[in-house]
């Protein structure tokens, strides 16, 4: 072995851990620019081009279902050529559109902006930064998923006061285009000057070990493979209904109370700060869940905590439907770190259900299915509310669908029970 190589070992840090705190980064751009900001620019569009909310709405719409439609074909392409060359595409991808939405004044290309942001957003977001961590950890596996995901929820906590500001002292084309420039500015060079998508790369070992996992002789693979059900056998199953149902609901309710919360309190109010501030604290809230939810699920069964993160979603769409144009900004605060707790479940409970109930050697196309779900109440619940308001002119039978939504996920997934092996 080089000296340099084992230099590398024999360092304090693990370059794992440098490639933790980079795609922490990446999904920080990737949901802080794309998901946690979203609602700020539905008044200002309204405003400044006439639309209504429902056909703004429909752009987050777009976005999520791109999302999910490319993603199987970017985890083809980081399998066959790595993440290093993904994931710079990618950011390019999304700078690209959302340079075209700063631009523009018609509402298709406003949907064209979001279908090439959504596409971008595939190939620098979970997909191939999972793919990377995965393979650079073992048995520090979750652990290091957990910190990376919470940048999902960190995205809320930095681009929602940025994206806030810029809009108070310029306008939405200004914002567009500082988050085209700030995507590239970051992505490109950490993704080119760190990423390795194997430790094999640099003559490394997972977790930082000295030598490849007994039985392996791909000191990438994981040796653990286990039987499981095929999708086929997964469908045939309660349990895998009632896993989809729970998160296809749940997702539809949180998402669409969180992307009209800050136009619901603009219009009783609030000024734009107060909503972006709301934005950061959801944000917030769902890193901290995240971390705390996968140390949870190491602990208790799956589904009971899927449960307790449903139930604190639940409280914050309560909460939202108590506040008032004189409430204090406690009630705001108190909706916000409640819902953001409880969409932090997501991800770590939908892996373990997936999982423990299905088993391993077939689990990406059982989790793939169960995350379709997921994706399709994400991308729709949004776009619902913003079209009851238009229907309407409020949002209060939205919030009251989140709520009965939310009610009827709980009791769902608590019935997951896990199935028994089928002939």
């Amino acid at each position: 072995m080089s000296g340099e190589v084992a230099s590398q070992r024999k360092g304090r840090i693990f370059y794992g851990y440098y490639l933790v705190a980079v795609t922490f980064v990446f999904l920080v751009l990737f949901n802080g620019c794309c998901v946690s900001v979203f609602s700020l620019f539905v008044k200002p569009l309204e405003v400044s081009l006439g639309w209504g909310r429902g056909q703004v709405m429909a752009g987050f719409t777009f976005f999520y279902l791109l999302v999910g439609f490319a993603s199987p074909l970017v985890g083809r392409f980081v399998d066959r050529y790595g993440a290093r060359p993904v994931i710079p595409a990618g950011a390019v991808m999304m700078s690209l559109g959302f340079v075209l939405i700063s631009q523009m004044s018609h509402l298709y290309l406003f949907y064209l902006g979001y279908v090439i942001i959504g596409t971008g957003a595939a190939a620098m977001g979970p997909v191939p930064c999972s793919y990377v961590i995965s393979n650079w950890f073992k048995r520090k596996r979750g652990m290091a998923l957990g910190f990376m995901a919470a940048g999902i929820g960190a995205g809320g906590v930095f681009m929602a006061p940025f994206v806030g500001y810029i809009l108070s002292q310029y306008d939405w084309r200004a914002a567009y285009f500082s988050m085209a420039i700030l995507i590239v500015a970051v992505t490109l060079p950490l993704a080119l000057g760190v990423i390795r998508t194997r430790p094999s790369e640099m003559g490394l070992y997972p977790d930082g070990d000295s030598a490849p996992p007994p039985g392996s002789d791909d000191p990438t693979r994981d040796s653990g493979d286990r039987g499981g059900f095929t999708l086929k056998q997964a469908l045939r199953t309660r349990a895998f209904w009632f896993i989809a149902i729970a998160f296809a609901f749940s997702n539809f309710a949180n998402m669409g109370a969180f992307q009209a919360a800050a136009s619901y309190f603009g219009d009783i109010g609030y000024p734009i700060a107060t909503a972006a501030s709301a934005l950061g604290a959801v944000g917030f809230g769902s890193a901290v869940g995240k971390i705390f939810f996968g140390w949870l699920c190491d602990r208790v069964r799956a589904n009971l905590v899927c449960a307790i993160g449903i139930s604190l979603q639940l409280a914050g769409v309560l909460f939202l439907l108590s506040v008032r144009a004189d409430s204090s900004l406690l009630l705001i605060w108190a909706y916000a770190l409640l819902l953001g707790l409880g969409v932090g479940a997501w991800l770590p409970t939908l892996s373990m259900l997936a999982s423990t109930n299905f088993g391993l050697l077939f689990y990406g196309a059982v989790f793939g299915a169960l995350n379709m779900a997921n994706s399709m109440g994400t991308a729709t619940g949004p776009l619902f509310t913003g079209m009851m308001h238009d229907a309407t002119g409020s949002y209060l039978g939205a919030f009251i669908t989140s709520a009965v939504l939310l009610t009827i996920a709980i009791p769902a997934v608590l019935m997951v029970k896990k199935p028994e092996p089928l002939p």
